[in-house]
Order: C-alpha cells, then sequence, then structure tokens
C-alpha cells in the first residue's frame, strides 16, 4: 500500500494553517439576521405571559417569536438514524421551561447591538414550579419533568414521561447471584462521574437562507446533515425535499454537534421572514444551554476467585438526561455493553440500567459516548480486586482480558475477530516500565509516584444501523472527484478516504478530489458518529472504487477493441500488455464524453452486520503531593488497536487528544449547580480545562490487527481514546494514597482534605 498506514498530510491543512475563510462565519453572507434566544432563569416554570411589544420597537429588531407562534410539533434534537431512539419531547419553543437556560423567546434583528437591548426590554411572568435536581431522585418522583400527553417515544426503549424515565432496561446472561455467592471475593462499589463539556474552540452557529427556488438552505457547523434535515423538518412542519443542510469545516465537535442544538432557531427565523440569518453562541450559551456528557452513577458488583479468576460481573447504571431525552437511551448502553466484554471468559453478566429525566441542561453526545464512564467504574472495580488480591492488576488482566476468537456475550454476541489487546498490554507495560515502577515509590520530599492502568473498547459504527456512502467520479483530466455523506469535522476523514482511494485507484492521493456533507450532493450518510467513518463509510469508498476500475476496464475495451479481459488497470492508463497498446484514462474519459450512454462514475453504498471494537491499553504515572492533593500527570503510555491505521500521524494526534480530554475529566472538569439548578461553570474561568502543562509527556503507539470486514483492515480510533485516563488516573491516586475515589472529577482538594482525614 502506498497510502494506506502512511502518514499523509491532512488535505485541509494549509487552509487552516493559514488562517483561511473556511469556517460558518468566515463564510456567512454579510446581511445576515443576528438571532438570539431569551432564556429562562427558572429550572422549572409555566411562561403565565410576555411582553414584546416594547423589544420589537427596537431599532433593528425584525422579529420575536414566543410559544405561540412556533409549531407544536414535538421532535427530538438527537443526530440519530430514524426512527430516533430518543423521545420527541421537544418543541421549538415551550410553554414550560424545564432548565435554567431553555429558551424562551427568539429575537431576530440586523445588528447585535439591537438583538441584545430586544432581549434585556422583554418582560416575561413565570409560574415557577418545584424542580427536580437531583437524578438518584427523579425516577417516580411526582415532579413530572414531562407531565404533557403529546410526549412520545418511537421505539421501545422502556421510556415513560409519567414516571420521569427516558430508558430503561435489563440484560445478561447466566445466574449473576448464584455465581457472586459462589466467589471467593466480591467488589461491591458505586462510582459517579458528572457531566463534562466537549469545550471545542468552535462554538455553535448556523446561516440559513432561501436560495433561487425558495427552498430553506442551512449552512452549520454539524457532524450530520442528512439528520440535521429531518429534524428540521419535523420542527418547522415542511417536507425535507424543501431543506438543504452543508457544512463548511468543523472548528471542534467530540459529539456536540451530533445534536440540532442551534440550527432550529435561526431555520424558523429565515422561514418565517424569508431573509438570510445566523445564529451563534457566546461561550457561556455553550456551557449552560448545549449537550455536556451524560453524569451517571454505576453500581458495580464484580466477582472473582482467589487466584484472580473473574467469574461474574453485576453492573446497573443510572444516567441523568436532564431536561430533554437527547441520546439517553443510547448512552447508557455503551457503559455496560462497552466494558463488561474486556472481560471474556465470565461465567455470568448483568447490565441494567434507567435513564432519568432532571431539571438541569439536557445532556448528549460526547467522544466515548457512555462508555466512558462505564469504563471507569469497571476498571476501577478490577483495580479494586487487584489490590484485594495482592495481585498486580497487569497481570490480573492478562489472565481475565477478552482475546482474539472469543464470542462477546456482553457485546451482542460478536466474535472478537480482531483483537491485539493481549499485546497492546505487553507493550505499554514495557513503555511504563511497569514492574519497576508499580505501585508507588516515595520520593522524600512529600510527594509520592505512582502508576495506573487501565484497558477500553469502543466500536466501530452502529452495527445493522449505520450507513456510509461513496460517490468515485472519473473526470475528463484523468483524475477522480469522490464525494461522500460524512463530515470531516477535524480529525481528517476527508484525507483517509482519499488515501483509501488512492490506493485502490492506484494513484496518487492528490489526484482524489474530497466533497462532503451536502445533503443536496452528497449520497446519504448517517453521520460523522459512532466512531464509524473510516470503517463504514471506508468500505464504502473500497467498494465504489472495485466498481469504478471494472467500468474503466470495460470502457478502455470498447475503445481499444479488446477484450477487457487481458487489460491492465495501471492507476494512469490502461494497458494491453500483449500488445503494448494502452489508453490514458484522460484519453478515456475525454472520448467517452461524446456519444456515451453511461458514465465514469459508481455511487455505492455500505452498512455493517457487527461493529468491531478497537482496543486499547492506557498507563500513567502521576506525581502526587501528599500536603496540598496536587496531582501532576509525569508520564502518559497508550498503545492502540485500531486494526490498520489508515494514518499514523492522525491516528497518533486523535489518541493524543483523547488522553488529554480523559485527563480533565479525571481530575479537573467539575459541574456544579446552585440549590435553585443555575450552572455555576458558564465560563472556562470556572470550568477547569487541561492544558499543554497539565498532560505531562504522552506516548502513543499501535499494535495493529486486521479487521477482516473493514477497509483494508481497518477499525475506528475516534473515541476510544478517551477512555482509559480516569480509571487509570484513580488507579494511581489509590496507589499513592491508599484511598480509592469513585467520584470524577478526583480534585486536588478532594486528595487532600481525603489524606487529612486519613490522618486523624
Amino acid at each position: 500500500m502506498k497510502y494506506v498506514n502512511h502518514p499523509v498530510r491532512k488535505k485541509d491543512a494549509m487552509s487552516l494553517l493559514l488562517g483561511k475563510p473556511v469556517f460558518m462565519d468566515d463564510l456567512a453572507r454579510p446581511d445576515c439576521l443576528i438571532v438570539k434566544v431569551l432564556r429562562s432563569p427558572h429550572a422549572n416554570a409555566l411562561v403565565e405571559e410576555i411582553k414584546t411589544e416594547a423589544a420589537k420597537k427596537v431599532p433593528g429588531i425584525e422579529a420575536i417569536y414566543t410559544w405561540e407562534d412556533v409549531p407544536q410539533n414535538r421532535f427530538t434534537m438527537a443526530g440519530q438514524t430514524y426512527p430516533e431512539a430518543s423521545p420527541y419531547d421537544r418543541l421549538i419553543l415551550d410553554r414550560h421551561v424545564r432548565y435554567v437556560g431553555d429558551p424562551v423567546a427568539i429575537v431576530a434583528g440586523e445588528n447585535e447591538k439591537a438583538v441584545d437591548r430586544a432581549l434585556k426590554i422583554i418582560k416575561v411572568r413565570y409560574q415557577v414550579l418545584e424542580p427536580v435536581l437531583d437524578f438518584r431522585a427523579a425516577k417516580d418522583n411526582a415532579i413530572l419533568v414531562h407531565p404533557e400527553d403529546n410526549w412520545k417515544a418511537l421505539c421501545q426503549v422502556g421510556a415513560d414521561n409519567k414516571r420521569n424515565l427516558c430508558a430503561s432496561d435489563v440484560s445478561g446472561e447466566g445466574d449473576v447471584e448464584a455465581v457472586l455467592a459462589d466467589c471467593d471475593v466480591v467488589i461491591d462499589e458505586t462510582y459517579h462521574t458528572l457531566a463534562n463539556q466537549q469545550a471545542m474552540m468552535e462554538t455553535f452557529r448556523t446561516e440559513c437562507y432561501l436560495d433561487t427556488y425558495g427552498r430553506l438552505n442551512i449552512f452549520s457547523s454539524t457532524q450530520i446533515v442528512f439528520h440535521v434535515r429531518r429534524i428540521i423538518s419535523n420542527a418547522l412542519g415542511i417536507p425535507k425535499s424543501k431543506i438543504r443542510v452543508s457544512k463548511p469545516r468543523i472548528g471542534g465537535g467530540f459529539g456536540a454537534k451530533q445534536t440540532v442544538v442551534a440550527e432550529v432557531f435561526p431555520a424558523f427565523v429565515t422561514w418565517k421572514t424569508g431573509k438570510p440569518s445566523k445564529m451563534i453562541f457566546s461561550r457561556e450559551e455553550s456551557q449552560i444551554a448545549s449537550s455536556p456528557r451524560h453524569e451517571m452513577e454505576m453500581h458495580v458488583r464484580l466477582g472473582a476467585n482467589r487466584d484472580g479468576k473473574i467469574r461474574a460481573i453485576d453492573l446497573y447504571t443510572l444516567s441523568n438526561t436532564g431536561a430533554y431525552g437527547e441520546h439517553g437511551p443510547t448512552t447508557v448502553g455503551l457503559s455496560g455493553h462497552k466494558s463488561i466484554p474486556l472481560y471474556g471468559s465470565l461465567e455470568a453478566h448483568r447490565f441494567a440500567y434507567d435513564v432519568v429525566y432532571t431539571n438541569v441542561m439536557s445532556a448528549g453526545a460526547y467522544r466515548g459516548y457512555g462508555a466512558t464512564q462505564g469504563i471507569f467504574a469497571v476498571e476501577s472495580a478490577v483495580n479494586q480486586l487487584a489490590m484485594k488480591l495482592a495481585m498486580d492488576p497487569v497481570e490480573l488482566r492478562e489472565k481475565n482480558m477478552v482475546r482474539e476468537g472469543q464470542i462477546m456475550p456482553a457485546y451482542y454476541n460478536e466474535p472478537a475477530n480482531s483483537c491485539a489487546l493481549d499485546r497492546c498490554m505487553a507493550r505499554c507495560s514495557q513503555l511504563m516500565n511497569w514492574k519497576e515502577k508499580y505501585p508507588c515509590r516515595d520520593m522524600g520530599n512529600g510527594k509520592v509516584r505512582s502508576v495506573g492502568v487501565a484497558m477500553a473498547m469502543q466500536g466501530s459504527g452502529i452495527s445493522g444501523v449505520d450507513v456510509g456512502s461513496a460517490t468515485i467520479r472519473l473526470s475528463e483530466d484523468g483524475l477522480y472527484n469522490l464525494t461522500v455523506g460524512s463530515g470531516d469535522m477535524g480529525t481528517g476523514s476527508d484525507t483517509i478516504l482519499a488515501q483509501m482511494a488512492a490506493d485502490c485507484l492506484d494513484c496518487d492521493v492528490e489526484d482524489i478530489m474530497v466533497f462532503s456533507a451536502d445533503t443536496d450532493i452528497s449520497p446519504y450518510d448517517s453521520g460523522s458518529y459512532a466512531s464509524s467513518t473510516t470503517y463504514i463509510t471506508g468500505k464504502a469508498v473500497e467498494k465504489a472504487c472495485g466498481k469504478l476500475k471494472e467500468q474503466i476496464l470495460m470502457k478502455a475495451a470498447e475503445a481499444l477493441a479488446l477484450p477487457a479481459e487481458e487489460l491492465e488497470f495501471s492507476g494512469k492508463a490502461v494497458t494491453h500488455p500483449a500488445s503494448g497498446r494502452q489508453i490514458s484514462l484522460a484519453e478515456l474519459a475525454t472520448k467517452f464524453m461524446c456519444g456515451n450512454n453511461s458514465s465514469f462514475q459508481v455511487t455505492e453504498s455500505n452498512s455493517s452486520p457487527v461493529s468491531p471494537p478497537p482496543f486499547m491499553v492506557g498507563m500513567v504515572e502521576i506525581e502526587l503531593d501528599k500536603a496540598t492533593g496536587q496531582v501532576d500527570i509525569i508520564d502518559y503510555k497508550a498503545v492502540v488497536d485500531c486494526g490498520t491505521p489508515v494514518n499514523p500521524n492522525l491516528a497518533r494526534v486523535q489518541t493524543e487528544g483523547g488522553i488529554v480530554q480523559g485527563i480533565g475529566m479525571a481530575l479537573y472538569e467539575n459541574i456544579q449547580y446552585t440549590e435553585k439548578g443555575r450552572l455555576k461553570n458558564n465560563s472556562f474561568m470556572q470550568y477547569k480545562l487541561p492544558t499543554r502543562l497539565d498532560m505531562g509527556r504522552l506516548q502513543v503507539e499501535f499494535e495493529s490487527s486486521y479487521e477482516p470486514t473493514g477497509p483494508f483492515g481497518a477499525k475506528s480510533i475516534g473515541e476510544i481514546v478517551i477512555n482509559t485516563p480516569s480509571p487509570a488516573i484513580a488507579h494511581a491516586i489509590a496507589n499513592a494514597t491508599g484511598i480509592w475515589f469513585r467520584e470524577l472529577p478526583i480534585t486536588s482538594e478532594k486528595i487532600a482534605m481525603a489524606l487529612l482525614e486519613k490522618e486523624q
């Protein structure tokens, strides 16, 4: 392979590096109306009266809309394949506001100054209701977050709005209670992870306009162009054929832009006024009214023999979806289905969950999508088991980890056809010099250095659901145009798909021109989420290129008047080895521009009945100051099995970025609400993110397996990389202090107070 498994520079690298106008606001029309929303100051309230007359008189104000002006069609903002598992529980504007930050009115004006002034003048009288803020008390609470009768669930996910339930289920295999009762050692603990903000550099933003034909055009920083089209159709009550959605370059998403956070408001304004409009979230809005990670509490019971054989895992997850159910029924499943299967020889397992509504900001998709929370809990329990057994946690995992060829009952009975987890563990141990550093070393200055370990798995798309498509066309100059529906959100997916196409067609990667994510032009694609693009869309590219080569050979046979089976495709030309005759691709494409009944163009779609998991091992070395509780990351070693790494440089950057996000989740990112449900962390001054100074030394390597169902043997890498830091860091802190912290983030204050209490 000339390009796959090689470091190729991203196709958009120079434009981004040189600050070219590539993002939404760079390209938006200068005459757009500015759209903002007035937000509720209450966690639970009914709007009794809105006075907008004075605000409408502000010079430059185009329109102000309230709940009385919008369609009464309930919908979900979750970007998921229809029928969505997430309940239809939203209105564009609702008289019943359900969290501090819920939209109350839409204001559109000629400039930001006028809109800001109008927002201050609008007067609202609320009937303030008691909120449900504690997710542990939400299920079957007398206070209902969604009492409305037109709430509906399209899928059977155990949802019941009259019980504050967004989803509920139980699954498993074997007699968990009997096996646990027979185990020598049982770990029985509860773990708690808070919501986390994706904190991407580019906030939510959308431009809308009507084209020559009166169609609504939505130009948005989104991961899900086709889902946006359906969601806006549902919300506005207009046909999908009247909507076009496209995207620019995206300044980060990490799952946040798998939810239609901003699009619906300017879309409504443009549809009503006929004028172009745009909405750009402030950083404060992105903090208080977006789609963060789900808060989860996980109760783990894990049973083992004295020799370290893990026999049973019982996991119950309580997930907080907040005021609305976006991604609630789907994220929670990953907390069990992508943590329990890491252990391949269980005699029994059980996974149960409840997802509840509360009166806080609704949660959504974030890199790792529930697996991150579940892996923190299960891996922490395994590390506690190792400590209880006085056993090296690496050896404990080597004894129990899933291995290639095993069937994974807790992972929908899929086989582990490609699994280098054992090699990842061995290599990571070597890189960290684990045996010498484990568990800790007293530095003699009040500081302790210690190490921690965790392993993880994820998936490659949603099996039996996700669809990726690709159109490949030979142009008259002998080069290729590749059109895909997936959206590159900074990961470099346009580049890796071009690498695959270049190897399939034996040409230079520069010969592949990529166009992506436009509902009018691109073939259908579920979107850039669930770690699907490399595996799902990449296979579509591979299939399309193969068929185009066949088409080229047939046309060359016609042009040369020779049998197709005697011809060879050589990248730039088609050759007849026996006679030496050939025709270049440029000549061939030009020749058939006249009197031709078929085009040099192929579209192929791909879906997979399986979702082969990538695997990863992470090890961290920390230095902990016992006086202050300060934790410094000294070293982080990561070894990843993503099948064939299509572009090792981009895969490495993905891994490093995910690790740093995981460090933030473990140590710093602390969501806090007041007793009335107002989020305290509404800026980066209050919401601490890790910087370059907080990440220590990162070293990433790959242990390649070969996934037979993937393109060029590839699996995904985008999400798994965030999953190991939290349990590994919690483990290292326990090794340094002898104290287990089961709630994230583990701040220096928590550590210092716990050490002080331990000494008393």
